[in-house]
């Protein structure tokens, strides 16, 4: 993932709500949302090329998401794919801060890492952030830290929070939000890594790049009585919705 709004026991019928949009280049092979041959209880998309995922969830209640950590430092090709911190984490049956413990940070390139159980909430980055609990609250996260004030992150929040406070949470407002398209400000953007128009682009919630851009949309609405609804929604180079899925924990 490449940005992640989720609020944790903010509402009363959603004790937690997620939203987020995978960015990635349009050539990754990838597999869409659907429940796993070899993990039956796992439902999410799955990267064809390292094997690993970038959001699940499971029957259970256990839900994981990591997001990339943008800095200077190269990936290099001993560390492990970090869409199997997920995975790892689905297949546990630790508590979440307990989970975050156990990571060894130093075998990845950067990331976030955000694991709940449906009782408990939490956060790791190996770029100086966590392990910890979250308490109740709204949080973001793209490609730095956790509620770093990138304008993706401040925007997604801010309407994350007033459908929250106008009690309008479902599926198509969540997904309206994730398909904001609005640019930060021009004096906003630091251009010294990438093109400006490269990095203007990205600097919105869903990016559209001839290369690279929003792959996919993902909702998750974890209900008071314990059920589970996922919807995984996707998109070609030009940011045209292709396909749309909807899952829920009752499913088989």
């Amino acid at each position: 993932m490449c940005l992640v709004v989720i609020a944790w026991k903010q509402h009363p019928e959603f004790p937690l709500i997620l939203a987020g949009n995978r960015d990635e280049f349009h050539s990754r092979p990838t597999k869409e949302a659907h429940w796993w041959p070899d993990f039956p209880d796992i439902v999410g998309g799955r990267d064809l090329q390292a094997a690993g995922t970038w959001l699940a969830l499971r029957r259970n209640g256990r839900i994981a998401t990591v997001t990339n950590y943008r800095d200077a430092e190269l990936p290099s090709a001993k560390l492990r794919s970090r869409g199997h911190l997920v995975t790892n984490f689905l297949n546990s049956t630790e508590k979440p801060l307990d989970y975050l413990n156990s990571v060894d940070g130093s075998a990845y390139a950067g990331f976030n890492l955000l694991v709940g159980d449906g009782e408990s909430l939490a956060w790791l980055s190996n770029r100086g952030g966590g392990p910890q609990v979250l308490a109740p609250g709204v949080y973001g996260l793209s490609n730095a830290l956790l509620d770093a004030p990138w304008h993706k992150v401040v925007r997604s929040k801010a309407t994350l929070t007033r459908l929250i406070e106008e009690d309008n949470i479902n599926e198509t407002e969540l997904m309206r939000l994730l398909d904001d398209r609005d640019k930060a400000p021009v004096s906003e953007i630091d251009s010294d890594r990438l093109p400006f128009e490269t990095a203007h682009a990205i600097s919105a919630p869903f990016i559209v790049l001839p290369d690279y851009g929003t792959r996919s949309s993902s909702v998750a609405l974890y209900d008071a009585s314990g059920v589970w609804r996922f919807r995984e929604r996707r998109f070609d180079a030009t940011g045209k919705a292709v396909g749309d899925s909807v899952f829920t924990t009752g499913d088989g």
